[in-house]
């Protein structure tokens, strides 16, 4: 007897229609609302105020350059008002010797050179018409407004003299507020201390120390790769015989601080140096400028700077765009130190990639003692004094994290306030 498998067919009353999904309501927290319309207002405040921004990053990184220097002397008996006037008088003064020795005769090669582009222009064309394939560029040539170029000049300088005037009020300011920072690092550190949480301060106290370490190291190996350029360049035109050799090699040092493309720009006059000595010499001249630029970036830049940025070549890239976009040269030239600085920052509130989740929880735990230590001896110091206790515990946890002794075994070495 073959069992038949029966399927009960469903009837049209026992199919229940599936249930409708509950709609989704999307509500926006009141503080929520209000944090990005303040981040919206930040932004549009510090866009503002770009000027006084640029003011106080160009004067904290004149602290950051000179303050080692003024450290140094202290600690060999000066005093620290002594050891400021040594310091900036010795800058100012080369300052001084820089411009008198390199501004007035590339001014004068300019003049020369804006007097004889007609002259040249003629004899390049007399040159190239003997030749069926220079017809274009003898039409180029011939088009540019080189006759006149003496008058145009004069006239954008005196539009350039107003701001000019400006440029070096600004640059007063600068010197004036870093002298000032310098001068009572205590109390200028104080007032930063007392606008943040006591909670968080040995972690600012990190901050700073690390950003003093990365602008410091930064300038120092700005001050090193333009001393050698100048070096090499003023070897080089010495011994071809040009004229100007030190003025050009003081313009090729001031002019190899801007990022990737200083030293090109510094290539262009010593070219043009030696092209009377003929068409060989201006040759040799350039391939040995491109391969000197080719030795700083792939050999002198990485071991100047050493791991002091610690930046990828595409952040650098990024950075160089933004930097000089938002604020022209300024920001080019500040903008490695910035990006290195809020790498950092970005470090140090532990904003990591995971795959090193038992490193950050111990310097965590390291960062929360120091943070409960820091508490307990400043209970009753003001923001100026509980400033020099924060420095002093951040080296300890730097050391501890290092590899040095705990921060327990460290802890003899800070002082309450009296």
């Amino acid at each position: 007897m073959n069992a038949a498998l029966v399927i009960p067919m469903a009837t049209s009353s026992s199919i229940e229609p599936a249930p409708l999904p509950a709609p989704r309501r999307i509500e926006i927290a009141p503080r929520t609302i209000f944090l990005i319309l303040g981040i919206v207002a930040g932004i549009w405040i510090l866009g503002q105020l770009k000027t006084v921004v640029t003011v106080l990053t160009v004067a904290l990184v004149m602290v950051g350059t000179f303050d080692p220097l003024v450290a140094w002397l202290e600690r060999r008996g000066w005093g620290r008002g002594r050891s400021l006037v040594l310091v900036f008088s010795i800058a100012g003064l080369s300052l001084i010797g820089v411009v008198i020795l390199m501004v007035p005769p590339l001014f004068q090669q300019l003049l020369s050179l804006i007097d004889q582009a007609p002259k040249q222009r003629a004899s390049i064309v007399h040159t190239l018409q003997h030749y069926s394939w220079s017809k274009p560029f003898v039409k180029t040539l011939q088009d540019l407004p080189v006759d006149d170029l003496g008058k145009r000049a004069a006239s954008a300088m005196v539009g350039y003299s107003a701001e000019l005037v400006v440029l070096i009020g600004y640059g007063i300011s600068t010197l004036f507020l870093s002298i000032y920072l310098l001068a009572d690092p205590v109390r200028s550190k104080g007032l930063l201390y007392s606008v943040v949480s006591r909670h968080h301060h040995v972690k600012l106290a990190k901050v700073l120390i690390e950003l003093k370490v990365i602008v410091g190291g930064y300038m120092r190996g700005q001050l090193i790769t333009s001393f050698a350029i100048a070096v090499f360049v003023f070897v080089l035109l010495t011994i071809c015989g040009a004229d100007n050799a030190l003025a050009l090699a003081l313009f090729a040092g001031l002019t190899d601080i801007i990022p990737f493309v200083g030293g090109y720009v510094a290539s262009a006059p010593v070219i043009i140096s030696v092209a009377p000595q003929g068409t060989t010499t201006a040759l040799i001249v350039t391939g040995l400028m491109v391969l000197y630029q080719e030795f700083e970036s792939r050999f002198l830049v990485p071991r100047v700077y050493g791991r002091v940025l610690r930046l990828p070549p595409a952040v650098v890239l990024v950075a160089l765009l933004v930097g000089g976009t938002l604020a022209g040269i300024f920001g080019a030239l500040l903008s490695l130190p910035i990006a290195a600085g809020l790498q950092m920052v970005m470090r140090e509130l532990r904003v990591d990639l995971p795959g090193e989740g038992l490193a950050d929880e111990r310097i965590k735990q390291l960062d929360d003692q120091a943070s409960r230590v820091y508490e307990e001896l400043t209970e009753n110091s003001t923001a100026a004094e509980a400033g020099v206790i924060a420095d002093d515990l951040a080296n300890l946890v730097k050391r501890t994290e290092e590899g040095g002794p705990t921060l327990s075994a460290q802890m003899p070495a800070v002082q309450p306030p009296p």
